[in-house]
């Protein structure tokens, strides 16, 4: 029985497993994949020019830069690839179980443990138990389709850009895509690369487009990466020094985001065609729904194969889609384009009082959790990627190695056996959610409905409403007092934190005699210097 589970062999559980050997030199962990490869979102979209908007060496791993990325953004296959390299590299192919899915956890109090079942490929299941559970799920996990009335009726071909069909053959085919976000604004321009490919694309509403940032790096900037010992690291803090002064230009202060809107606004209105600028241009707030940098979808829309119907749909029929205009268009293939279930936990992990991570959600309005790590009622539960830690501007590699550290401050005392499990309050959970919800409300992101809101006007859950520097902030170190153990070892570890304070007492009792002694010594020496050199004046004068 191991004693870490890792639910997922995506970014989050490879870099939380990666980090288990590391730092920890620990190897007793099983990941469960449902699929038979590693890399979740990057393994498992596939769409044409599926691609990172985050700048890629700022997306990669602080321990393991890549000098050879072809591209500032990196595309799907060379993202896989990236991660397929870090599994093989630091062995973890050994710790995964493929295609097998955790259907359940529950937290069996008297036994400190969580119990796991899984599930084969077969339907075949077994369990196991685990110390420490970790939900590396990610947020982009479960495929999200609109509810419009005849949906199951279509008799073409159907599919989700997140479950890409790459059989489907396109050629001289009348294609509806339903949806106008990140995904069919990277896609549609390839698919409409063949003019047979007839595209309708169904939009609902518009998104703000930024000038495209994606540049290819050059061979000489390769070499540079790969040989110049430290200029790699330095060229990602410069990423993150610009993520940062993204933030301030749009998600801080609305002055500065009416220079970032009159930027979008003129890429539109000087890029897209002429008769489609009105639709395109958004009246929300810039920064409320996620911001595309534009893919040279924009370019894509003056093909006269591919037209945007903005009349919204009223049903799906057996050969087509019938508008809210009442007016039937006829199709051979439909694709959505339509995001994923963001608010939603899609497995079943039961706590000490019965009640599983959706109940708790549910209960709160929304999804909530304590530094997005921790929930009350979950024992030695931890999620990585989890509620309020993502953002529109950072990488998420970023807030996943500082979610990661989080959580090894507390597998290592659980695996030295000072603790068997730890488990967050729920004042404490309140309290910090209180703070987040009241940033929140001050924020560009509760202006309008987006995928980072609990239906069309619930919490804004997916989105942290700072800058990286503060998530770093609060999540460098763990208040320890907002967490409990169990019964059997609570005087173990209040034994453990009382040296703890002292030792950092003794430290910085230590560091305040160094600087008094260096003030002091250096007061003296120039007293000393200034005292011999008016001896030596007066004795020539």
């Amino acid at each position: 029985m191991p004693d870490i589970v890792i639910i997922g062999a995506g970014l989050g559980g490879l870099s939380f497993a990666i980090a288990l050997k590391r730092k920890l030199g620990f190897t007793d962990f099983t990941i469960f994949e449902k699929a038979a490869e590693v890399g979740g979102t990057w393994r498992d979209n596939i769409y044409p020019g599926a691609s990172s908007d985050t700048f890629i060496h700022f997306y990669s791993l602080s321990s393991d830069l890549n000098p050879e990325w072809p591209s500032t953004h990196g595309s799907q296959p060379d993202m896989l690839a990236y991660w397929v390299r870090l599994a093989r590299k630091y062995e973890l192919y050994p710790h995964i179980a493929f295609n097998r899915r955790v259907v359940s956890a529950e937290w069996d109090n008297k036994a400190q443990r969580w119990h796991v079942v899984t599930e084969d490929t077969s339907g075949g299941r077994a369990a196991t138990t685990a110390r420490v559970l970790i939900s590396a799920l990610g947020i982009l996990e479960v495929p999200r389709y609109p509810s419009i009335p005849g949906l199951d009726a279509f008799g073409g071909t159907v599919f989700h850009s997140a479950k890409w069909d790459a059989g489907a053959d396109l050629r001289g085919k009348r294609v509806a895509v339903i949806g106008n976000g990140t995904s069919a604004a990277q896609f549609v321009p390839y698919i409409s690369e063949d003019p047979s490919v007839q595209v309708t694309q169904f939009c609902r509403t518009p998104h703000w487009f930024l000038p495209p940032i994606r540049t290819p790096i050059s061979t000489r900037w390769r070499w540079i990466f790969r040989h110049v010992p430290l200029i790699m690291w330095l060229y990602r803090v410069l990423l993150y020094i610009r993520a940062e002064m993204a933030y301030l230009l749009v998600f801080h202060h609305a002055f500065l985001r009416k220079y970032s809107t009159k930027v979008a606004k003129k890429h539109i209105t000087t890029t897209a065609p002429e008769a489609d600028v009105a639709h395109l241009i958004p009246t929300y707030d810039l920064g409320c729904k996620r911001i595309i940098f534009d893919p040279n979808y924009l370019v894509t829309l003056h093909r006269p194969n591919l037209s945007l119907n903005w009349d919204g749909i009223q049903s799906i029929c057996a050969d087509g889609i019938i508008t809210k205009n009442g007016e039937k268009l006829n199709f051979d293939v439909m694709i959505f384009a339509t995001g994923f279930i963001a608010d939603r936990f899609p497995l079943e992990i039961r706590g000490t009082d019965g009640r599983s991570v959706q109940d708790y959600y549910e209960e709160q309005g929304g999804p909530k959790a304590y530094i997005g790590t921790t929930v009350p009622g979950f024992p030695n539960m931890f999620m990585i990627s989890g509620p309020n830690t993502t953002t529109g501007h950072f990488s998420v590699v970023f807030s996943v190695e500082q979610q990661v550290d989080y959580i090894l401050k507390f597998v290592k005392p659980i695996l030295r056996g000072v603790v068997s499990s730890f488990e967050v309050t729920p004042a404490a959970t309140d309290r910090y959610d209180a703070r987040i919800q009241e940033m929140l409300s001050r924020s560009v992101h509760v202006s309008c409905t987006s995928w980072y809101r609990t239906g069309e006007d619930g919490r804004v859950s997916s989105v942290f409403p700072g800058p990286g520097m503060l998530l770093w902030w609060w999540i460098r170190r763990v208040r320890w007092g907002d967490y409990r153990v169990d019964a059997a070892s609570t005087s173990r570890w209040n034994g453990v934190v009382r040296r703890r304070k002292v030792g950092r007492l003794v430290m910085w009792a230590l560091y305040v005699l160094l600087s008094l002694a260096v003030v002091l010594g250096a007061t003296r020496g120039w007293s000393g210097m200034i005292t011999d050199a008016l001896r030596r004046w007066s004795v020539h004068v």
